[in-house]
């Protein structure tokens, strides 16, 4: 695999660098500006990631129209919030319905729009305009976008129905139906950004990963997404290559065997592409100096000597506050690849081994589950499937459509929002919702919480019922009655499984306010994979191990304390 060097690649006008939260997608979309705008080139970056740290890295003020970094001439960065667009951009959705739909219909068509696809549609919606301005196209030798828009979402703007008035016929029981509601004067311009997105001459999609199994599928999955949308001109550059071993020290050792394996493991889609790898750095890429170094200097800097952490818990200090308060119901939350699976096995495991009844259930894809331990300590185990119960949910969406006699184009927009991520959790959610009822009689551990967002998609659903006297689709009974043993903090604890990392901490602190939004209390943070619990020699390691430490105080922070850590394992 080639390094990614600037000055051996040749570069398109626009590149966008999308991939899975905290693949690094801001640090190489930032080291590829800095680095271009170094060869006398003219650059602007725009960002619109809503973890974005840019203003810290830049050491200056930033905002939505672009600032002139005073460290890098020739570089302008323009950070997009692309929550705040949402809101501006649900309120313009809604503002004219207001004080003439009822109080329930406004709040169902505010929680349609809450969700992470009405974020992308309005982030889209920013920067489209310097996708099609050719004043920008004139100034700038380079535009780079850091969060590029998913198919989903590339598909949602090339629907028909996706330019008409708000769906009122909405013919299923919770949907991202409406994003596009009221953008029919912005049509041409969508189309505009969409053709440049597809036009190899003047575009690379640059698809980042990890050198770990579970980003590779994911950056597998986006890519064969855009291919189906000719979005072929694509390149992946794979990041944090671990490069220097020590053959005497086993973590190090371990760890670039992992990365090996999921290397030569690829998904055969991502093996047509021109790949680059950047290697692992010991550094935060937190300032100027360090985006800079970070695509050609692999030296090592100094780290402080290390300290034990202080303050902080095991997990065994959340398992004996689980049994010891009580709970009937235990969801492990969070974005994909932090180890939610794990953990929650784990927790099933320390409650049993407490005198606890218990009842796992997951939906791991990938049947991680090591059954027979768990059995063998008197679990009982379920596994959802999740392509399985989707489909299931699909078939009864589309047939309750038919039954409406609902038009082609519309028909074809419900398809697409039958792919958006609420579908999936609410499908999903239907079938927990089942599984849940064992609570009466075992502790029921859950892989895998619904979001805020689903949730109240549900409770506004149900109550817009009621309002019109009339059914949208099938929200039985366990449904209903789960909403509330969820609000109940007495009886049901939601554990957030983050990594000591960017990203995943800044995604993980909007779950937890996404679940608050929902009426829903959380308590314990689990942070996995810690480096900083583990005992090595790699100088990397140890300097990764350093970095850990203010995201791991920041986690405290959140949890009020109630931060278990759990150290990085080799699985």
């Amino acid at each position: 695999m080639e390094t990614f060097d600037l000055s051996k690649i040749a570069l398109t006008k626009y590149l966008f660098f999308t991939g899975k939260g905290g693949v690094g997608k801001t640090s190489l979309a930032c080291a590829t500006a800095v680095g271009l705008a170094n060869q006398d080139k003219n650059i602007l970056l725009i960002s619109t990631d809503p973890a974005s740290n840019l203003q810290d890295v830049f050491g200056q003020e930033l905002n939505g129209h672009g600032t002139a970094i005073a460290e890098v001439p020739g570089l302008t960065v323009v950070n997009l919030d692309p929550e705040e667009a949402a809101a501006e951009y649900r309120e313009s959705v809604i503002a004219p319905f207001r004080g003439k739909l009822p109080d329930s219909v406004i709040s169902q068509m505010e929680e349609q729009l809450s969700g992470s696809c009405t974020v992308e549609i309005a982030a889209f919606n920013e920067f489209s305009d310097f996708i099609t301005d050719p004043n920008k196209q004139k100034e700038y030798d380079h535009i780079i976008f850091d969060t590029a828009p998913t198919g989903h979402t590339l598909r949602m703007l090339q629907l028909p129905s996706a330019w008409s008035t708000f769906i009122s016929e909405n013919t299923h029981g919770a949907s991202c139906l409406g994003q596009l509601s009221g953008l029919e004067a912005r049509k041409e311009i969508y189309k505009q950004a969409v053709d440049t997105l597809s036009d190899g001459k003047l575009t690379n999609l640059v698809l980042v990963s990890r050198p770990e199994t579970a980003p590779l599928k994911e950056a597998a999955r986006s890519s064969h997404e855009l291919q189906l949308l000719g979005i072929k001109n694509q390149v992946l550059i794979v990041n944090g290559v671990l490069g220097q071993i020590d053959d005497a020290d086993k973590i190090s050792n371990q760890l670039h065997q992992r990365q090996q394996n999921a290397l030569r493991e690829m998904p055969d889609t991502l093996k047509e592409y021109p790949t680059y790898s950047v290697p692992l750095r010991s550094y935060n890429l937190s300032n100027v100096a360090n985006i800079r170094r970070m695509l050609h200097d692999d030296t090592l800097l100094q780290h402080e000597t290390r300290e034990p952490l202080t303050g902080v818990h095991t997990l065994n200090d959340l398992l004996d506050d689980l049994h010891k308060t009580n709970k009937r119901v235990v969801f492990t939350m969070g974005k994909g690849g932090v180890g939610k699976t794990t953990m929650a096995t784990n927790i099933a495991l320390g409650l049993a081994e407490r005198g606890a009844k218990v009842h796992l259930t997951t939906t791991d894809p990938a049947n991680h589950l090591n059954y027979d331990l768990v059995t063998s300590k008197g679990i009982t185990v379920s596994r959802i499937d999740e392509t399985v119960v989707l489909e299931e949910y699909k078939n009864e969406v589309r047939a309750k459509a038919k039954a409406n006699n609902m038009s082609e184009a519309d028909m074809e927009y419900i398809e697409e929002d039958l792919r958006s991520p609420c579908t999936q959790e609410i499908a999903v959610f239907k079938a927990f919702a089942q599984i849940v009822d064992k609570a009466d009689n075992e502790v029921v551990v859950i892989d895998t919480a619904p979001t805020g967002h689903t949730l109240l998609l549900l409770d506004a659903t149900q109550s817009y019922h009621k309002e019109v006297e009339r059914t949208q689709g099938g929200i039985p009974d366990a449904v209903s009655n789960l909403l509330p043993r969820l609000r109940n903090e007495k009886e049901t604890e939601v554990v957030i499984v983050t990594l000591p990392e960017t990203t995943p901490v800044f995604e993980a602190e909007r779950l937890q306010k996404d679940l608050q939004r929902a009426g829903i209390h959380n308590k314990w943070w689990i942070v996995n994979s810690c480096l900083s619990l583990v005992e090595t020699e790699n100088p990397f390691l140890k300097a990764k191990a350093h970095g850990e430490r203010v995201w791991i105080e920041k986690v405290k922070q959140l949890s009020n304390n109630n931060t278990a850590l759990v150290e990085w394992k080799n699985i």
